[in-house]
C-alpha cells in the first residue's frame, strides 16, 4: 500500500472556509468549533493521500473543502431526522463522503462506510485513527455480498442508477428508517419499484456554499414489516 505524500499545506484557509460554510448551513454559533477542527484535519489528510492513492479527482485542498466536505455538510443541514437517528449507513462511501463529515457533525451516530475498493477503505480507516472517530465502521466489500446492518438512515451517492441503488439500499434500511439519494439539481426523480421502500420519494433542494452547487436530496421511507 502507498504511503501518504506529505508535504506542508496551509490549513488556516481551509478552516476559515469551513467555518464560514458551516455558518451558512447551520447559523452563527451553530457548528461546534471542534467539529470545524475535525473537518479541516479531515481535509489535510485527504489532500496529502489522494494523489497517492487516487481517492478523489479533487486535487486542490479548498476544492476538497467546498465539494467534499461542504457537500457533505450541507446534506446533513437538509436531513434534520439525522439528530434523532442512531445510525447510519453509507454505500458506496468512496474515500468517506459524505459519511465521514455526517460522522463528524453528528457524532451520536454509528456510521457504516462501505466500499468494495481496498485503497478507499485503508484509507477511511485511517481517517476514523487520525481523528478518532471511534462510531466509524468502514466496512470493505461489495453491499450486496456484505452482511447487511439495518440502520435507520441509508445513503447512497454515487453507487448505481437510482432505482439500483433503492433495491441495494433496502436490507441496509431499519422498517420506518429513511432511504437517502443526493443527486444533482436537475435528476429526475427515482421510480419506486424496490420492496424496500415505501411510499413517493420527497424532495428537498440545497446549495453548497462556496461552490454555486444546488443540489437535491431524494427521500424514501423504508417499508414497514407487513
Amino acid at each position: 500500500m502507498p504511503e501518504p505524500v506529505h508535504k506542508s499545506i496551509d490549513a488556516a484557509p481551509i478552516q476559515e472556509r469551513i467555518e464560514g460554510g458551516l455558518e451558512q448551513i447551520f447559523g452563527p454559533g451553530a457548528a461546534e468549533r471542534d467539529s470545524a477542527e475535525k473537518l479541516t484535519r479531515l481535509v489535510l489528510l485527504l489532500a496529502k493521500w489522494a494523489p497517492r492513492m487516487n481517492l478523489t479527482g479533487h486535487r486542490d485542498p479548498l476544492e476538497m473543502t467546498s465539494r467534499l466536505v461542504l457537500d457533505a455538510a450541507a446534506l446533513v443541514g437538509a436531513l434534520p431526522e439525522l439528530s434523532r437517528a442512531s445510525d447510519l449507513a453509507d454505500l458506496g462511501s468512496g474515500a468517506g463522503f459524505p459519511g465521514l463529515p455526517i460522522a463528524i457533525l453528528r457524532p451520536h451516530l454509528k456510521v457504516y462506510l462501505v466500499d468494495s475498493r481496498q485503497r478507499r477503505n485503508h484509507f477511511q480507516r485511517e481517517a476514523r485513527r487520525v481523528l478518532a472517530l471511534d462510531r466509524v465502521e468502514p466496512l470493505l466489500g461489495r453491499s450486496d455480498e456484505l452482511q447487511a446492518r439495518p440502520c435507520d438512515v441509508v445513503v447512497a451517492q454515487a453507487m448505481a442508477k437510482p432505482e439500483s441503488a433503492l433495491e441495494l439500499m433496502a436490507p441496509w434500511a431499519r422498517p420506518g428508517g429513511l432511504l437517502v439519494l443526493p443527486a444533482s439539481e436537475r435528476a429526475e426523480p427515482p421510480s419506486i419499484r424496490s420492496p424496500g421502500a415505501d411510499r413517493s420519494p420527497q424532495r428537498r433542494r440545497y446549495v453548497v456554499p462556496f461552490s454555486g452547487v444546488e443540489r437535491q436530496l431524494w427521500i424514501i421511507p423504508a417499508s414497514h414489516p407487513g
